[in-house]
């Protein structure tokens, strides 16, 4: 072999070992400290490591699976019951919420929720305020933020957020147009359209729990 060919193949295993220890100490950072913005996640861990090549951060794809394995590893016990409760909480909420077709999204939808994670849902009214009077006749204390969603790879736009605790877990409702419906924004991870589940998909979710093939599963809420 070449000796420029011996290192283009060591400097490139290299960038692959670092890639995957950058991802899993994001992964770390996101269990354990509660971070939950991916890239904020990465430049911390590449700190950390004092692995500061651009070309050495990972995709959010590959730093979810880092979590994931992260979790199949030293939470095993704790992180599936906390997923179940955490979609359990999901449905009341949702069929609380009917009047305004609420879809679940983020961890809980995905299966990475752990103990800093909310219960996200997305709420369509064409007047969000609409949906503050519900929660204000039904004495539910909430505090309001926004929060900008990607709609496509060019455009963008900020929505109203709605965030409160019941039974000890806290919600996080986005309130988006009604035609928002038909057209999801984009995800943080991979930026396709947001997978979101109505409550019956959440409820066969909780059916299936027995059923490991979460990909097939997920795959069908696209």
């Amino acid at each position: 072999m070449a000796r420029g060919e011996h290192h283009r193949i060591h400097a490139h295993d290299r960038l692959q070992r670092n890639r995957l220890r950058v991802a899993q100490e994001a992964a770390r950072l996101m269990s354990e400290h509660g971070i939950r913005d991916f890239h904020r996640a990465k430049l911390k861990a590449s700190e950390r490591l004092g692995i500061l090549d651009t070309q050495s951060l990972p995709r959010n794809d590959e730093i979810e699976q880092a979590l994931r394995e992260h979790q199949r590893i030293f939470q095993a016990d704790t992180q599936p019951q906390r997923v179940r409760r955490c979609r359990e909480a999901a449905v009341e909420a949702m069929r609380f919420l009917a009047a305004y077709q609420p879809r679940l999204v983020g961890a809980v939808l995905e299966g990475t929720a752990d103990a800093h994670s909310a219960v996200c849902l997305h709420l369509f009214a064409e007047d969000p305020d609409d949906v503050l009077r519900f929660l204000d006749e039904h004495g539910v204390p909430f505090e309001t933020q926004t929060r900008r969603l990607r709609l496509s790879r060019d455009e963008s736009a900020e929505y109203p957020v709605l965030l409160f605790s019941a039974d000890g877990l806290p919600f996080d409702l986005t309130v988006l147009p009604t035609d928002s419906l038909r057209q999801p924004p984009l995800d943080r991870i991979d930026e396709k359209p947001m997978r979101r589940a109505s409550v019956s998909a959440v409820e066969q979710l909780l059916f299936e729990d027995g059923d490991d093939d979460l990909e097939r599963k997920l795959a069908a809420l696209r």
